[in-house]
């Protein structure tokens, strides 16, 4: 059975070596580091997954339901993944909106997708 796709892959632009290409440079293991240490959390993950499968721009007062977290604890979440290159914030009068970052998560599968293919 495979694993559920929880995100489209926007962009497969790789910023990082594909595993199966050699050991990943230090600068690349850092960057993938930090975002993985940001779609470490549940919370996180719902998150991003609602707001990639949005046809646009998603505001902040819409996510409270959608993790049944309150609106601080949203927003540290929406924080850490703008922080981390995932997400983008605009902020529209009092709002803030946020999408997903084009090709953000696409070097991240593409090193994932090379990974599992390699330790076979």
């Amino acid at each position: 059975m495979s694993a559920p796709t929880l995100l489209p892959v926007l962009d497969v632009t790789a910023c990082c070596t594909p595993l199966d290409e050699g050991t990943l440079a230090r600068d690349d293991a850092e960057n993938l580091a930090r975002i993985l240490k940001a779609l470490a959390d549940p919370a996180r993950l719902q998150l991003l997954s609602h707001i990639a499968s949005s046809a646009e721009a998603v505001c902040a007062c819409d996510l409270n339901d959608v993790v049944g977290l309150a609106q601080p604890t949203v927003s540290h979440h929406l924080s850490t993944l703008v922080k981390a290159g995932i997400l983008t914030r605009e902020k529209r009068g009092v709002w803030a909106y946020y999408t997903v970052v084009p090709g953000a998560l696409g070097a991240l599968a593409d090193v994932l997708r090379h990974a599992g293919t390699s330790a076979r």
